[in-house]
């Protein structure tokens, strides 16, 4: 089906398929960023002691307006999103694309793999706080509606989340059906509510212009950045952006940000703004004070939706992140359900889902509301943009040849902004904000003693080794008996004989017919393509190297890529193959060199505590074997 006709128009079905994609990352892309209005105002001009005088407004205003011009306009929408990986986004997916950009250099490599870690880190907590401040923003209307019911809005708060995070092992496909509607209604009453403002105070508009933003420094000093550190949680999803666009393609979104969540969002916090300008005193929830008497409550309940949706948003898109993380190797191997038969992306992690659902409870019990959580939240966003940045400069002069100029302007004026941003949040570390960054911590600790540790375990498989060829020439020299059926050995050498192989000829005084040694390799791409998925290597006397590729995007299926090597000349009767498996017990000892000994301890937890190997690549119980054995590191 053509998409253009001879004019360059779009056709109509694509015009039409594009606009349904738009409507879907409505519903799914733009739900954090989306509900931001509900708390952005009230933490930059209702805290740190500053006074909504007629000109903060006006300042506060033009730094959140230009700031979602210059950050996700032009910063993520333009510049980053052109840095696809194969049509993947999200910075684990930017690392792996920077990192095939820096092929040469292991140590550039390593910092590239550094910064993507780091950042993949902090968007955990990110995940930890958008659903607490989501959830704790909208309920805490009802302070307004009814205030004798301001004591229980950290409970409601918290059932609430408990049933979100209950459900999530049924999946989104589901419930998804219904999140573009609701956020398309979401954004419609969010322009409403803010052109009714505006139109009573259209001084308000005054704030368009940039000069509001710079006389606002000027005038507050100091308290000045403190506020940019609130201006941030306008900002917040921008990274979802990126991030789900593998989901519904770059078009899509653009269509739907420039053409509808953009213009709402500005109507809406200008329409805060202009209530400001005539009640200073309506700071404590501009959002709520907008919206007339008579329809406060059914507001609740769309807000409350509307945060339940970007929470699901920012919970998929940990989902997403841990499994990209596993098969990168980053992340210990862990249980991944798959929810629908349709889209292979809607996953359920249940142990990210209890880690993620005990943080925020703890979250929420402690910060209390969505003001002290505003303390908090910032740094994860804000650290994260900043290594999405670095990244994609990366990406700019290594893939698309941008000159130095080019790069340096457009680096500068990216990370003038990330970094300001960050510098703002990082005061408030001693105010909560110390919660994300240690959670990152964290995160970032397990996710590189992970990989430095299985790069060790690896290594000291390959020194201990038994050199593969000759060990084939005594074979076939001095023959063993040989039983019918297929042996696949899995290793990480296909130079070295694997230890299940020599305890099974040691122990069991036989060999299979055909032995296959097979190792799965896990790409910088986020699907494999057809001709390097399987390569085999004929090796002499009935013995097979398979190398099986997927990418990091990919379920490493190990028995559905084995149905394919039938085309290749080496075909699999699952009835009569069996799986032979060495399973590594870790040993830490202080005298080796590599990590130092608490990370080897570490390691070891980790290890003990991953989903097998065999499990992970989805290889049936009763076709297995597995071997114990010791490996020091």
């Amino acid at each position: 089906m053509h998409t253009e006709n001879a004019g360059g128009e779009v056709s109509p079905e694509t015009r039409r398929r594009v606009t349904a994609l738009a409507l879907g990352a409505i519903g799914v892309v733009f739900g954090d960023i989306g509900t931001s209005p509900l708390y952005t105002m009230k933490e930059t001009l209702g805290t740190h002691g500053m006074t909504p005088t007629p000109a903060a407004v006006l300042g506060v205003l033009s730094l959140v307006f230009w700031s979602l011009v210059i950050v996700v306009s032009l910063k993520y929408v333009t510049f980053v999103m052109r840095a696809d990986n194969k049509g993947e986004g999200g910075i684990m997916a930017l690392m792996a694309l920077a990192q095939r950009s820096m092929s040469g250099s292991a140590r550039a490599r390593w910092t590239l793999a550094a910064f993507g870690i780091f950042g993949a880190s902090l968007f955990y907590g990110d995940g930890v706080i958008t659903p607490a401040i989501s959830v704790l923003g909208a309920v805490e209307g009802l302070q307004i509606a009814a205030p004798g019911l301001g004591q229980y809005v950290v409970w409601i708060a918290l059932v609430i989340l408990l049933c979100m995070f209950a459900v999530q092992r049924y999946g989104t496909h589901k419930v998804g059906k219904a999140f573009a509607p609701v956020m398309t209604v979401w954004f419609l009453v969010l322009a409403l509510l803010g052109a009714r403002q505006i139109l009573a105070n259209p001084e308000v508009l005054y704030a368009l212009n940039p000069w509001h933003g710079v006389r606002f420094f000027i005038r507050h000093g100091d308290t000045s950045f403190i506020a940019l550190g609130g201006v941030v949680l306008a900002l917040t999803g921008a990274e979802a952006l990126y991030a789900d666009m593998g989901h519904f393609g770059k078009k899509p979104i653009r269509v739907a940000w420039f053409g509808f969540v953009l213009p709402a969002l500005v109507l809406n916090y200008f329409g805060q703004g202009a209530l400001l300008l005539s009640d200073p005193l309506a700071i404590e929830s501009p959002f709520y004070r907008m919206v007339p008497e008579a329809l406060l409550y059914p507001m609740i309940v769309l807000a409350t939706a509307a945060a339940v949706i970007a929470s699901q948003a920012v919970i998929s898109g940990a989902f997403s992140m841990t499994r990209e993380a596993m098969s990168l190797g980053y992340s210990p191997r862990m249980a991944v359900v798959h929810t629908s038969r349709e889209m292979s992306g809607q996953i359920f992690v249940p142990w990210v889902n209890r880690m993620l659902m005990v943080l925020v409870i703890v979250a929420v019990l402690f910060f209390q509301s969505s003001d002290n959580l505003g303390a908090a939240y910032g740094i994860a966003v804000t650290g994260t943009m900043t290594m999405t940045t670095l990244l994609a400069l990366v990406v700019a002069r290594k893939r698309w040849h941008w000159n130095w100029p080019t790069l340096v302007l457009v680096g500068v004026l990216f990370l003038i902004i990330d970094l300001s941003f960050f510098g703002a949040n990082l005061l408030k570390v001693a105010h909560g904000g110390w919660f994300p960054l240690v959670l990152g911590v964290v995160i970032f600790t397990m996710m590189t003693t992970w990989r430095r540790g299985r790069e060790l375990v690896v290594r000291e498989i390959k020194q201990s080794g038994l050199a593969l060829a000759p060990f084939i020439e005594n074979i076939a020299e001095h023959p063993p008996l040989r039983v019918p059926g297929t042996a696949v050995f899995l290793t990480a050498n296909q130079n070295a004989v694997p230890h299940a192989l020599l305890h099974n000829l040691k122990h069991n005084k036989v060999l299979h017919e055909r032995n296959v040694l097979l190792t799965v390799e896990i790409l910088e791409t986020p699907v494999a393509e057809a001709s390097e998925r399987v390569q085999i290597t004929a090796m002499g006397s009935d013995f097979h190297g398979l190398e099986l590729r997927f990418g990091f995007a990919e379920d490493p299926n190990v028995p559905l890529a084995l149905s394919l090597c039938g085309r290749e000349g080496l075909g699999f009767d699952m009835m009569d193959t069996t799986f032979f498996l060495s399973r590594e017990n870790v040993v830490a000892d202080a005298r080796r060199p590599g990590m130092a000994l608490w990370r080897d301890k570490l390691f070891v937890i980790l290890s003990r505590n991953a989903l097998p190997a065999t499990a992970f690549f989805q290889i049936p119980g009763n076709r297995l074997i597995e071997l114990g054995a010791q490996v020091e590191i």
